[in-house]
């Protein structure tokens, strides 16, 4: 039911969709101040969600950057889904946040960690065709050559907070002991810390796939609206809404 609930309220929370609501309001009210203060606000945060400028302000506060400490051994890396998409004929590929499966390789090939645990299973709210994204990831991996007894699946959950349970399950039954790295992208990173270590995990943060840096701002991110920024605003506003509602929700271990 929280799985279901949350992804409702996402909609509910994302700016293109007080936007949208407010103009709407906007064309139908018959009170012609409302109408045009609806107006004027939906104008307003749409300037606001498509200057890059304010946005990339905020990735700079929001994003975990702080990488773990050079030459220290790890005995597993969990890799967090959300990398992977499902085509129509049900096939797996790669989306924009792959950085996080490179960058696990290469920590199993410098010999950072001893083994990588990928946890992913279907994040979609309606059933269609099966898709686990560990199942189609796992065989990448081996692909690469990283060897199947350095391997570890969890391919049953849905969020964060069934990595962080299933995951812990998998580690204790193989005896795998902490600390362990959390790889996942930055955007996601702050979330995903409070949830694993509300579940008792000692982790210790892996960023990737960062979407931008502290010098990557310019002029023109103050003048020039963009499509894409009001897409990451989406993103960010989920990993907001998911941090406050998982620092409010009691973790029951299962």
């Amino acid at each position: 039911m929280f799985f279901i609930f949350s992804k409702v309220l996402l909609i509910l929370l994302l700016p293109l969709s007080w936007i949208f609501a407010l103009l709407l309001y906007s064309a139908f009210a018959k009170n012609s101040k409302r109408k045009k203060r609806a107006l004027f606000i939906a104008l307003g945060l749409l300037y606001v969600f498509s200057m890059p400028v304010f946005l990339k302000l905020f990735i700079n506060v929001w994003d975990v950057n702080e990488m773990p400490p050079k030459n220290k051994k790890y005995s597993c890396a969990i890799l967090l889904g959300g990398f992977t998409g499902v085509d129509e004929a049900g096939n797996g590929y790669f989306n924009a946040s792959a950085d996080r499966f490179i960058e696990a390789v290469k920590l199993k090939d410098e010999g950072t960690v001893d083994k990588i645990l990928m946890s992913g299973g279907s994040g979609l709210l309606l059933k269609g065709k099966e898709f686990s994204e560990a199942d189609f990831v796992v065989p990448q991996l081996q692909a690469v050559n990283i060897p199947p007894a350095s391997l570890l699946s969890e391919n049953k959950s849905r969020n964060t907070l069934e990595n962080a349970l299933f995951s812990k399950r998998i580690l204790d039954s193989a005896k795998v002991k902490g600390p362990y790295l959390l790889v996942t992208s930055a955007f996601h990173m702050r979330r995903s810390l409070l949830i694993f270590k509300k579940t008792g995990f000692d982790v210790v943060a892996y960023p990737c796939d960062f979407k931008t840096s502290k010098s990557d701002i310019s002029i023109s991110d103050a003048l020039l609206p963009s499509a894409e920024t009001l897409g990451f605003w989406n993103l960010y506003t989920k990993e907001m809404a998911g941090y406050v509602a998982y620092w409010l929700k009691p973790v029951h271990l299962k």
